[in-house]
């Protein structure tokens, strides 16, 4: 089976490359850039294509890495070429294998097929994808090889209803681009205490490290410490008063420390926490 890869971006150096460190056949590339093209294909010892029909003729399996916004575009142009028996991939967190429109009408199958890891640079990116979960889906018919393909190289590999994509990619954006927005407020905060604005993050690293390695090691539930998990409300009263000048950071003060009450109640079950879920406004 040989894989062909329609883009030279980030993603598509980087799984190209992963699959030749495996030694997986490449046919090679395909991109509107040309340059591209070339540059990815000498990166992975394989190919590179001057015509979309060319490397379709010569893959079994194409993955296509280009941006969402441009899939429906690429789609078009495949869909006008032969494909029966083939197997079209496209690597988008966010979008569904539905992208691919009346692909039965072409014969070929059609999945999403998502590492659940950032990939930020075109030359070490592959380095990521040894330790990434493969979320796919997509048709049944190959599905089974398109699993195996990836367990074979040592990865983790979960199957999903195209229907869940969207919440899929809602919890990665939650425990990453989000995380950024509270690192980014909990340096704010610091700044207004008189902290240097770039000394706030390092001070804060040795709290942040240490709460993402415990909910790792142990779980977000035995992981939890702080005001909340104590039942601690004169502490939380204090905090939303020296936020009273910031509603709408009083307002995602009680949204995060609502959502800890649930959590502490799997830790403490016993516990009442009826005064806390009334100082929080009764938004929980």
């Amino acid at each position: 089976m040989k894989i062909g890869l329609l883009g030279a971006g980030k993603v598509g150096f980087s799984l190209g490359r992963y699959f030749s460190e495996h030694h997986i056949p490449l046919a090679g590339y395909y991109s509107r850039n040309t340059a591209s093209a070339q540059e990815a294909a000498d990166f992975t010892d394989s190919a590179w294509f001057s015509r979309l029909k060319d490397l379709v003729h010569q893959s079994d399996l194409l993955f296509v890495t280009t941006g969402d916004d441009a899939l429906p575009a690429v789609w078009e142009q495949l869909r006008n070429l032969p494909l029966e028996n083939k197997m079209i991939c496209h690597c988008s967190g966010s979008l569904s294998s539905g992208i691919f429109s009346e692909a039965h009408k072409t014969g070929c199958s059609v999945y999403s097929v998502h590492p659940l890891v950032a990939v930020s640079d075109r030359y070490t990116g592959y380095h990521a994808l040894a330790k990434a979960v493969f979320t796919i889906e997509g048709d049944d018919e190959h599905l089974d090889e398109l699993v195996a393909l990836f367990t074979a190289m040592g990865n983790r590999v979960q199957t999903i209803d195209r229907h869940q994509k969207a919440l899929y990619h809602c919890a990665a954006v939650t425990v990453s681009n989000h995380v950024l927005a509270l690192l980014d407020w909990g340096v704010e905060l610091l700044v207004r205490c008189g902290f240097a604005q770039e000394q706030a993050l390092s001070v804060l690293s040795p709290l942040i490290r240490g709460n993402v390695e415990a909910a790792l090691c142990r779980g977000v539930t035995d992981a939890l410490t702080g005001p909340v998990e104590r039942g601690d409300t004169a502490t939380i009263t204090n905090h939303l008063r020296a936020l009273s000048d910031h509603p709408d950071e009083q307002l995602l003060y009680k949204l995060l420390a609502g959502r800890l009450v649930e959590v502490a109640r799997r830790k403490h079950p016993q516990r009442d926490d009826s005064e806390l879920r009334t100082m929080l406004g009764g938004l929980f």
